[in-house]
């Protein structure tokens, strides 16, 4: 049956019919319509499953507030789950497809839990799922995630594009009512940036349906003048199909612009991230009405009674033919006045309060329709959809009353303004007991770094609820957000707007069912989540006081709209099962995103190769022209080896190792990272990151330095050079430059944002490169400009100047154990430079080597490698570093956190070297097994490999790892775990397998 009206609908253009189809059947809607109007259009009232009972369910708001019409939109590569129909356009050739129903919508075989709801109340998975234990994860958790699931994930791969987009202005407005308008144009006069995004496409919000007058005209006119008159404005910015997904420190907003997904075309990009940064933040996201409880409030046809009248006014859609409409507040008069007009019948409007001297009643009764006062719905009847309804006394005597017929209920529980945008970054709430709702305190604004607000809300995102009272309170925002932006502005008056006077609701939670207990477990809060009043209140008897445990313990708005209807039903429900004022009960925690966001919109371009862009160093193409093995290391690729023809890679490692011990190699070193620390409290800032002292480096000279985390755990190590008496080069382990450089930035910007320090990545601006052998310096002095001598420039030193015409700054710090120097060269000469070196030294039979190369030879001379030796539990004393950390200086991060109990136990695992009794290599991450086992029969471990090669030096594996009390334990063997449960025996030794004095780096 069609519930297409014959006139109306101001939203859509009747000469435009659009073809779409639900479940696989065809149906027609208009251009203009939403595909919940569409389909309410074409008589389809069931449009879902509940999760829990797997219920009937239908279409409730016709906003972003519906937690029942949510479906799988698209087909192939554009498939897109738990889509809103009542937010999404309509356009043809829509495929949509119900969820959560088998084998078909109608005929759904998991309805059958309907049977077992009072075994499926509230904490149910509790308490029945715990035994067999094993069982949890592959028969339970399965099971009840495929009953409970939504929607399917896509099997495609998505091939839209999605994009970022960076804003910056004075003054940000969410929302485009008229709240968003008026702040706007208050803005805006005073010459401020203004930037007006709207989630529809359609500006005015609720003022053209509800009606009323703006200067003596309709609302609908104001609407389209002020559209007009703002976009003719310079600086101002006005953007539709935008949500406002959140609000966050420092002015920092994000909103997500659907392009595409209006016209069904694979318009590029399909949508777009917002990051926009403001001075000011006026949140006008209006206000949305609350449900009301009765028996079968869930069953299709039961709608919000101005989703009612939104459905008739901006669609021509008659949600039924005969509504009844219950009410606590004027407000749902204005529906039975719409229905009225449309030529629907309303057979009851069914007020719980004794009475209403509104205009608005007034108006109904003088037009005929019958007004039952003091009553109240006890329940609906029907089992897939609305047939009529039983009326009673709303204080909840005289048992059933009049039942009456009707295909539609229309329900009004009052307004809750949107606070959530409001509430994302810290703004507080009161409470309000005429109007029953929560709304924002502006004593408690969200406020920046200076204490000084930077987020204000505008209308009935304030509690205002008149078209006048949300004209003032807008005007007024937007000039206040514009004079804190820094523009002068006189305040603008706002418009005077013919409305109805706000008239007192009766905060009705629960209708009167209380004395009808077998009733009150069909009353529904979390329609999505199949949350009832009595959930709640179980909730209650089971000691879950606190909101937040009531929400997790029920899912009570854990749903896809998020509490938006649920969340102040379900307190007050909460509130009166506890004896406690509904302010006392408290809020749950709003969190953004407001609606939810697409994976491609968060991702935006960084998907497929650009996920994790690949990062090469200068030199990169002569590692590829020569072989190289590539072994990734974060976003950087580096050779692993050089193999030749024939040879296997364990073959090439070994002999790029034996020429570098033997003679001379080369080692692209680019990935290192490298951060300029200047200013003149630079040296002071890195004492306070480094374990030991850095202020007291000359100008010249090096520094192995070691940085940890507050909690005491070895974070990254490297060289420090001091480039002159304000400015110091940091160099940190490859991949790591990033992390760290954002580490220090943290600290300036957040605890030490006096000091005067500057930092930069200079990174790739730098190819940096390893010569390292005995015959390192032949082949360096070959190149000529620069003495390289021991005495000119000794080890743990730097000179700049120029090699073989290149500029250079070379550092004489090694990380084999070999005569060494680090060459720096502008990474566009990098690898002019390599390609000299690779020349002047053929005679000498110069060989490139890898990082496999690099990480035997480190590990023969005990050197550390940050992520082998550490895992985040490791403190610098665990690995014998304790030199590294000053006895002089009063702090450094970590210090402590180091001096712990805990930290400073003689029985932590500390480092030592490991030989296999038979020459074999240890498996890494291998443990060592002790005497005894443990409370579940496992054996004790006492120590474990960190790292672990066969070392073409020494002719045998080497290790090194953790063990317990290990400096202690030196000679003792202990056995490794290894493949197929066997062991492996190996003695504790020094770390240190190779020139343990350090001669043949100090040459």
């Amino acid at each position: 049956m069609s519930h297409r009206l014959e006139l109306g609908g101001r939203l859509i253009d009747r000469t435009a019919p659009v073809e779409f189809t639900f479940d696989g059947s065809k149906m027609t809607g208009f251009a203009g319509d939403t595909l919940a109007s569409a389909l309410l259009g074409g008589g389809q009232m069931l449009v879902n499953r509940s999760y829990k009972y797997h219920r009937p369910r239908g279409i409730v708001a016709s906003g972003a507030e519906e937690p029942n019409a949510l479906v799988g939109l698209g087909q192939g590569s554009r498939f897109e789950p738990d889509v809103r129909a009542t937010t999404t356009e309509l356009f043809a050739g829509l495929a949509a497809k119900s969820q959560n129903a088998w084998p078909s919508l109608g005929f759904d075989v998991m309805a059958i839990n309907q049977l077992f709801a009072p075994f499926l109340s509230a904490g149910f998975y509790y308490k029945t799922f715990l035994w067999p234990r094993r069982f949890w994860k592959h028969v339970y958790e399965p099971v009840i995630r495929d009953a409970a699931a939504s929607g399917l994930p896509p099997k495609e791969a998505d091939r839209d594009t999605y994009e970022h987009l960076h804003v910056f202005t004075d003054v940000l407005i969410v929302g485009g009512g008229i709240a968003g308008l008026q702040a706007a144009l208050a803005a805006a006069q005073s010459g401020a940036r203004v930037l007006l995004i709207e989630q529809t496409p359609n500006w005015g919000g609720r003022a053209p349906v509800d009606g009323g007058t703006i200067g003596g005209r309709p609302a609908a006119d104001w609407v389209d003048d002020t559209v007009s008159a703002l976009s003719a404005m310079a600086n101002v910015t006005l953007r539709s199909r935008i949500m406002g997904a959140g609000v966050y420190d420092h002015g920092y907003a994000i909103g997500c612009e659907r392009l595409g997904d209006h016209t069904g075309l694979p318009v590029r990009p399909r949508h777009r991230l917002w990051k926009i940064r403001a001075r000011q933040i006026v949140t006008a996201t209006g206000a949305i009405e609350r449900p009301l409880g009765f028996a079968g409030n869930d069953l299709p046809g039961v709608m919000l009674a101005s989703a009612v009248r939104d459905y008739v006014v901006d669609y021509g859609v008659a949600p039924g033919r005969e509504t009844v409409i219950v009410t606590n507040n004027d407000d749902a008069y204005r529906t039975a006045l719409a229905l009225s007009d449309a030529g629907l019948r309303v057979p009851a409007i069914v007020d719980v309060r004794d009475r209403s001297s509104g205009p608005l009643a007034a108006e109904c009764e003088r037009r005929g329709l019958r007004v039952d006062t003091g009553a109240a719905i006890m329940k609906v009847k029907g089992r897939r959809r609305v047939e009529g309804v039983v009326l009673c006394r709303a204080n909840g005597t005289g048992g059933a009353g009049a039942a009456l017929r009707c295909d539609s209920v229309a329900m009004s529980g009052g307004w809750s303004p949107v606070v959530h945008l409001w509430s994302h970054c810290g703004g507080r709430l009161l409470w309000s007991e005429r109007n029953a709702h929560f709304y924002p305190d502006p004593a408690r604004a969200p406020t920046g770094a200076d204490g000084m607000p930077f987020v204000q809300t505008a209308g009935s995102a304030s509690g205002a609820l008149t078209m006048g009272a949300v004209l003032a309170d807008a005007a007024v925002a937007g000039a206040n957000a514009a004079a804190a932006a820094g523009y002068d502005n006189p305040r603008v008056a706002p418009v005077a707007a013919g409305d109805v006077a706000e008239t007192p609701i009766k905060p009705v939670w629960v209708m009167p069912e209380k004395a009808i207990p077998e009733l009150r477990g069909k009353i529904f809060l979390d329609f999505q989540n199949d949350v009832k009043v009595t959930d709640v209140e179980q909730a209650a008897r089971e000691g879950y006081s606190s909101v937040e445990l009531t929400k997790r313990y029920t899912t009570l708005g854990m749903a896809n709209d998020q509490g938006k209807l649920s969340n102040v039903n379900g307190l007050a429900v909460l509130s009166a099962a506890l004896g406690e004022p509904v302010p006392q009960v408290g809020t749950t925690t709003f969190r953004p995103p407001y609606q939810p966001v697409s994976f491609g919109a968060i991702a935006g371009q960084a998907r497929g190769a650009t996920f994790q862009p690949l990062r090469r160093t200068p030199i990169h193409s002569w590692h590829e022209e020569n072989g190289a093995v590539w072994e990734p290391v974060g976003q950087w690729r580096r050779p692993f080896c050089y193999p030749k023809p024939g040879e296997s890679h364990h073959e090439a490692v070994s002999r790029e190792i034996s020429a570098v011990r033997g003679a001379v190699g080369l080692l692209d070193a680019s990935t290192l990272g490298k951060i300029v620390v200047r200013g003149v409290d630079a040296g002071r800032f890195l004492d306070m990151l480094y374990t030991n002292m850095m202020s007291t480096l000359k100008p010249g000279r090096c520094r192995y330095g070691l940085m940890c985390s507050e909690n005491g755990f070895l974070m990254d190590d490297g060289v420090v050079a001091r480039l002159d008496d304000e400015s110091f080069l940091v160099h940190t382990t490859s991949g790591g430059a990033d992390r760290i450089h954002g580490w220090m930035e943290d600290w300036l910007q957040c605890e030490w944002w006096d000091w005067k320090v500057h930092v930069a990545n200079v990174t790739e601006q730098w190819g940096q490169i390893a010569v390292v052998g005995p015959q390192a310096r032949m082949l360096l002095d070959r190149l000529g400009g620069l003495d390289l001598s021991p005495e000119t420039l000794p080890f743990m030193g730097w000179a700049g100047g120029e090699l073989a015409g290149f500029p250079v700054r070379i550092y004489r710090i090694s990380f084999s154990g070999e005569l060494s120097f680090e060459i720096a060269v502008p990474a566009g000469r990098a690898r002019a430079l390599w390609d000299a070196l690779i020349a002047a030294g053929r005679d000498l039979g110069v060989t490139p080597y890898g990082t496999e190369a690099l990480h035997v030879m480190r590990a023969e001379k005990g050197f550390i490698m940050v992520g082998d030796e550490t895992d985040g539990t490791v403190i610098p004393q665990d690995l014998g570093l304790g030199w590294a950390i000053s006895k002089k200086k009063g702090d450094y991060l970590g210090k402590r956190a180091q001096e712990r109990s805990h930290m400073t136990s003689p029985d932590r695992w500390r480092l030592v070297g490991l030989e296999t009794l038979d020459g074999s290599v240890l498996p890494d991450g291998a443990y060592a097994v002790g005497e005894g086992r443990n409370a579940n029969g496992q054996r004790n471990t006492v120590g474990r490999v960190t790292s672990t090669y066969h070392s073409p030096t020494t002719g045998r594996g080497i290790a090194m790892g953790l063990v317990e009390r290990g400096p202690e334990r030196m000679g003792e063997v202990l056995n490794f775990t290894a493949t197929g449960g066997n062991l492996i025996a190996a003695r504790i030794v020094s770390p240190v397998f190779f020139d343990p004095d350090g001669e043949k780096q100090n040459v």
